[in-house]
């Protein structure tokens, strides 16, 4: 009888790439070699599963993984990572994509781009914060979630007061949402039963919310003088127009301030950098892009507002300006200027001088 000699698999050096189209019940996967693509495939959304497929066909391969940012965060990063591969999690619209692709956007098409693109080195992983990081800042977006709330139901209950033509005592017109105002409000009552109980709904809504707010703003403010936050929310807050609830948001969404290279890097993270179509000798700036950080842009021009009022030298830089363009192209430049301090202060570790051009 012929005996069979075994010869154990052995990836050893090779390096295998997979591209993930994931889902909160399964993921579509691809999976190449250096010369071939070896298998498309749908498992269930449970990294234990493709990293037990890769050990058992590809043993001692280097293993290399790429899914697009989106609701499920990094817990499934950090499982891939834990189990030996080496996942990258990528900003979707930084993906190379054909013409045939964007007219065809199906689940295969979409694991098959990763994998190549993933192959080819065309890909760059987004910044992943540490899980301390990713908690904090789900506090603070929690609080703007809240305040968003609060916003809609003081919409919602100015819509009842005009259309019931509910008419407000002289001496409360000026304090609207104040404690007595919103008593007098609870307290009113309709014609009928049923417009009484809608608009008091409203209200006890209204008033859980913003005891909701109040917590987290707390909580937030506890935060910000641990040792994790303190100093650099110390150096922050010497900036005119920078509070402690400023502050906190930059320093959750930014993380650190040395990943990024420069102030134009920076700047284009938040979304404040101008676009450009540019085509031989013929240039064109655009306004700026609708890329950035949707928590900080906002956020950081409404700082911009109260530094113009408080900073001498940044008042004097927005009259320049005005002369020039109008007052919203003016704020955008003093919010660069603005994020120019923030950037000085945080990478030299000293608080800034009011006045003192940066």
């Amino acid at each position: 009888m012929k005996q069979v000699q075994n010869k154990q698999l052995d990836f050893n050096g090779q390096d295998i790439f997979v591209g993930l189209d994931v889902h909160k019940k399964n993921w579509s996967v691809c999976i190449l070699t250096k010369d071939m693509e070896h298998k498309v495939m749908t498992i269930d959304s449970k990294p234990e599963i493709l990293i037990g497929y890769l050990r058992k066909n590809f043993p001692n391969a280097n293993y290399h993984s790429a899914y697009e940012a989106g609701y499920c965060g990094f817990g499934w990063h950090d499982d891939l990572k834990n189990g030996g591969i080496d996942s990258m999690v990528v900003n979707p619209g930084d993906v190379p994509t054909t013409n045939k692709e964007k007219t065809n956007k199906t689940d295969p098409i979409d694991r098959r781009k990763l994998a190549r693109s993933l192959r080819n080195g065309e890909l760059s992983s987004i910044y992943i914060p540490d899980s301390i990081a990713r908690e904090a800042r789900s506090l603070v977006r929690t609080r703007y979630q809240f305040v968003k709330d609060q916003s809609r139901t003081m919409n919602r209950i100015k819509s009842i007061v005009s259309f019931y033509g509910i008419e407000i005592p002289l001496e409360l017109e000026n304090s609207h949402w104040s404690r007595k105002f919103i008593e007098w409000l609870k307290n009113y009552k309709l014609k009928t039963n049923y417009g009484t109980k809608c608009l008091q709904y409203h209200i006890e809504r209204l008033i859980s919310i913003r005891s909701d707010v109040a917590k987290v703003t707390q909580q937030i403010r506890i935060m910000g003088r641990e040792p994790r936050y303190k100093e650099n929310i110390d150096l922050l807050m010497s900036i005119p127009g920078i509070g402690i609830l400023t502050a906190m948001v930059f320093m959750t969404e930014i993380i650190d301030i040395n990943r990024f290279k420069g102030l134009n890097e920076l700047a284009s993270f938040i979304g404040i950098s101008p676009g450009e179509h540019s085509s031989g000798d013929i240039k064109h700036t655009k306004g700026i892009t609708k890329r950035g950080n949707r928590y900080l842009r906002s956020l950081l021009v409404e700082a911009a507002w109260m530094a113009v009022r408080h900073d001498p030298s940044l008042m004097m830089a927005y009259t320049e300006y005005k002369k020039k363009i109008n007052h919203s192209k003016s704020i955008i430049k003093i919010t660069r200027k603005l994020l120019n301090r923030i950037r000085f202060v945080l990478k030299n570790h000293k608080k800034y001088e009011k006045g003192v051009v940066q």
